[in-house]
């Protein structure tokens, strides 16, 4: 029996050690086959967050069609692997909240404001336009940052089904979003760069000492290290700000307070990524005065392994926007402040 034993054992090692030989020598062909090239960059890369809004009844015999070919491709484009959807739900949810109406021709203004609303960086709109017996579908890709359109459209009869036209346009907005959609999304900037060019613009401004205190919460999830705190306090020592830490220093000691709340919540799962919303207010108030010297508020949604870095990177992010848009008001007001002593 012993003499068994041994025999499977060295069989067992003699197998385990074919099995590792077969999966390096694998795992090498993949590393030289064509699937692992730098060049497959797109097939790799996270889906675009996107909402579906309202679409636009172009003529009076489309009337009542453009609501449901909304809803329909956005069931159609949720399981696109280019795109991770807003929610309806969530979206109509913030509409109604803003007291927003939109639909079809959406202006460049209210383009950017949804992003900064919705997280949202392409939305996705369009209108349905009935001729004699002929029905267009239009759809337009709007860029929430750069408020640049890209287009996708399809034809049908009247009487055909609107599911087949919907699907149509939705394999249309699909693959132009994955062939051209980064030609409407703004090019990548370093976080280097753009502290840079804002330093730059703020070089000839005197600038305060100011203490951050940002209050995070992650749904669902125990408390993390602060990342929205973290990001706004890198911000304003690299752009010169003398900065106090809220833990160790004196609030006394600073002329300006940047305070702020910040939330993460799961938005959505799609196989092994997650989708998480990310929402972050801040102002800028004169510690000794309380004037709010500035205010704003910025959603980012991040697509990620997991909701714990999905949610860090979301209020890292929206952190990041909202320094470039506040902390430049803040250095503008000091020159005044200064003359008045």
């Amino acid at each position: 029996m012993v003499r068994n034993l041994r025999f499977r054992g060295r069989n067992a090692v003699a197998a385990a050690a074919g099995h590792l030989a077969t999966w390096f020598g694998s795992l090498a062909i993949l590393c030289l086959s064509p699937l692992a090239s730098p060049a497959d960059d797109d097939v790799a890369a996270a889906p675009i967050s996107a909402a579906v809004i309202k679409f636009k009844d172009g003529t009076d015999g489309s009337k009542g069609t453009a609501d449901k070919a909304a809803d329909l491709l956005a069931a159609e484009l949720a399981a696109a692997p280019e795109l991770m959807l807003v929610e309806r739900d969530d979206l109509e949810r913030i509409l109604k909240e803003h007291e927003l109406t939109v639909s079809g021709a959406v202006a460049a203004d209210e383009a950017i404001r949804l992003g900064k609303l919705t997280g949202a960086r392409l939305l996705i709109t369009g209108s349905v336009i009935d001729t004699g017996t002929d029905r267009y579908l239009v759809a337009k890709v709007i860029s929430t940052e750069t408020s640049r359109v890209l287009g996708a459209s399809a034809k049908g009869k009247i009487d055909d089904n609107l599911g087949d036209l919907v699907e149509k346009v939705a394999v249309d907005i699909s693959k132009t979003v994955r062939e051209r959609g980064k030609s409407i999304l703004p090019a990548p900037e370093s976080r280097e760069d753009r502290l840079a060019k804002l330093k730059k613009s703020m070089e000839d401004h005197p600038l305060p000492a100011v203490m951050v205190k940002i209050t995070e919460t992650h749904s669902g999830l125990p408390k993390i290290d602060p990342a929205a705190e973290t990001e706004v306090t890198l911000w304003c020592k690299e752009l010169g700000f003398k900065t106090i830490d809220p833990a160790a220093g004196k609030e006394s000691e600073a002329e300006y307070l940047i305070l702020g709340e910040g939330l993460s919540e799961l938005a959505s799962r799609r196989g092994n990524l997650v989708s998480v919303r990310g929402r972050l207010e801040l102002k800028i108030v004169n510690r000794k005065t309380g004037e709010i010297i500035a205010i704003d508020r910025q959603m980012v949604r991040v697509v990620e392994a997991t909701e714990v870095i999905a949610g860090k990177e979301s209020l890292q992010q929206a952190a990041a926007i909202l320094a470039e848009r506040l902390l430049p008001k803040l250095g503008s007001v000091e020159p005044a402040r200064k003359k008045k002593k």
